[in-house]
């Protein structure tokens, strides 16, 4: 991801020194949140409407807030929520970077759902708002700040510019009913795909659980993930290092889908080809998706999810506040309503969503505990015990461009 050429800097310098006076006096009443008691928050976001801007391309999590959150947040604080849907998180950073470019002090998006590359180019870009989170009561009351999945972003540090909303793990998906002992590692996966040709395929890139599986090739065919957890910029010979990945895929392209003429172009086309049977597995970096397919129909009842024995690729996705944001008061209650116990509960069931909780278990009541570890899972997720103990960090965000355009050299044009 790109930051702003030093052009573009000066240009921006120049506009924002134009800013009328009423505009820096909007700012300064915003900043004044950052350090205002909470419920003086509270009265100010009354009658606010909160603009969402996030990724709507699934039913269930659309549904979740439209249905579960918005009622709510409405109910109990007199804020309307407005989820706007966006084709990818790209284009939220796209636009706040032309709103930036051209002077725009109150802008149209108050929350905005992001995470990993595209916070780095926020954060880089002076996107954001700025550090909120201390702020929040159930983020202090029921967030772990310290640990790596909280305070890390993709290796950035998160400085309190975005709060945790969930957490997510790479797993596969199976029909049981078809295959019982499934591949547990990438060898075992190359030799499974060759006895099953026209069985596998994974989405193409830049999707994002397409990308995800390719960096868990990298991290079983190159030694490990402990070597890429530095800046790719300080590994000397990255492409030397990255060859056992393009010789993998390369490896198993002629005996996937369509023989590896063409691959699904979202995770979306890809679960339609499992749901119809055309393959014999899908992925997600969602580990209660299959579950939610499998209430909805539209995956077999047998479908069931695992990890590798070796681990799988885990993150947090975080919200995060613009820098114009018109109604930051209501962007600070809705964050933090949405971190709240009953919230991340209702979030965690998979006919809501199954999205995994970002709260520390450890700090919620006996009764709160209780009521996250009654939420049935369904057969097809994994236990959040198990999921916990074979998570592996990522990659941090500069190698996600760098992987994902070695793939269209070195695989797809191969």
């Amino acid at each position: 991801m790109k930051t702003y050429p030093l052009a573009a800097l000066g240009t921006l310098g120049i506009i924002l020194s134009a800013c009328s006076s009423e505009d820096a006096g909007n700012a300064t009443n915003a900043d004044s949140l950052l350090a205002a008691d909470w419920d003086a928050i509270q009265d100010t976001a009354q009658g606010q409407v909160v603009n969402m801007y996030m990724w709507g391309g699934s039913d269930n999590i659309n549904n979740y807030l439209d249905e579960w959150v918005a009622p709510r947040i409405k109910q109990d604080y007199g804020i309307e929520l407005n989820r706007v849907p966006m084709n990818d998180a790209q284009d939220i950073i796209n636009q706040l970077l032309d709103e930036k470019i051209a002077g725009k002090t109150e802008g149209s998006m108050d929350i905005i759902w992001i995470n990993g590359e595209n916070f780095k180019a926020a954060k880089d870009n002076d996107l954001l708002w700025g550090d909120f989170t201390g702020q929040l009561p159930n983020f202090n009351d029921y967030v772990d700040a310290d640990a790596p999945e909280v305070s890390e972003d993709f290796g950035e540090p998160v400085e309190g510019l975005e709060a945790p909303w969930g957490k997510a793990q790479f797993v596969l998906v199976h029909d049981e009913n078809q295959y019982e002992d499934p591949p547990k590692s990438m060898s075992e996966l190359a030799d499974w795909v060759k006895q099953n040709p026209g069985q596998f395929t994974y989405p193409a890139p830049p999707d994002f659980t397409g990308s995800a599986f390719i960096r868990q090739v990298l991290y079983e065919t190159t030694g490990g993930h402990e070597q890429y957890q530095q800046p790719a910029a300080d590994i000397g010979n990255l492409e030397e290092r990255l060859e056992p990945m393009w010789q993998y895929l390369n490896s198993i392209e002629p005996y996937l889908w369509r023989e590896g003429e063409t691959y699904p172009e979202s995770l979306a086309k890809q679960d339609q080809l499992y749901a119809s049977g055309e393959i014999a597995m899908t992925m997600s970096y969602d580990p209660a998706l299959a579950a939610s397919e499998v209430l909805k129909g539209r995956f077999p009842e047998s479908t069931r999810t695992y990890v590798l024995e070796e681990g799988t690729l885990a993150n947090t996705h975080f919200l995060s506040i613009p820098f114009n944001a018109s109604d930051k008061a209501g962007a600070l209650v809705a964050i933090n309503e949405l971190l709240s116990p009953a919230a991340q509960t209702a979030k965690l069931s998979p006919e809501n969503w199954g999205d995994l909780t970002a709260l520390d278990l450890e700090k919620l009541s006996p009764e709160q505990q209780q009521a996250m570890n009654e939420v049935d899972l369904g057969e097809a997720t994994l236990s959040i015990e198990e999921l916990e103990q074979n998570r592996l960090p990522e990659l941090s965000s500069d190698y996600i461009d760098i992987i994902e355009e070695g793939w269209t050299e070195y695989v797809a044009k191969e």
